[in-house]
């Protein structure tokens, strides 16, 4: 999904925690004493193809790893935003004569 959106496009990815259970079923645990185990349920799409899976908390540091190493492989689609340092600011601002506004005590 991210080689194809790579010239143009976005993708959406979004987390959500899920017992994977109907409501009535975790009142029904609750009220037994059994413990929930709750999943990550993660979803991702490009506005065309959806995609989802499940991930137990075993799995969970696996998963974030190779996720973090998708995405760093996958942003140099992104541009680099211009940055200006202060001294160059400080200093364009002085010969704009922009002055600063005094500050409210």
């Amino acid at each position: 999904m991210f080689e194809r959106s790579t010239e143009k496009g976005s993708v959406w990815v979004t987390l959500k925690r899920s017992s994977l259970k109907s409501k009535v079923q975790r009142n029904k645990m609750a009220t037994a004493g059994e413990t929930i185990e709750y999943r990550c349920l993660i979803r991702a799409t490009d506005g065309k193809k959806t995609i989802s899976t499940s991930v137990g908390a075993k799995d969970h540091q696996r998963f974030q790893a190779s996720y973090a190493t998708i995405l760093k492989a996958h942003m140099t689609a992104l541009k680099k935003r211009e940055r200006k340092d202060k001294k160059k600011a400080a200093e364009s601002d002085k010969k704009e004569g922009v002055a600063k506004k005094p500050k409210r005590v």
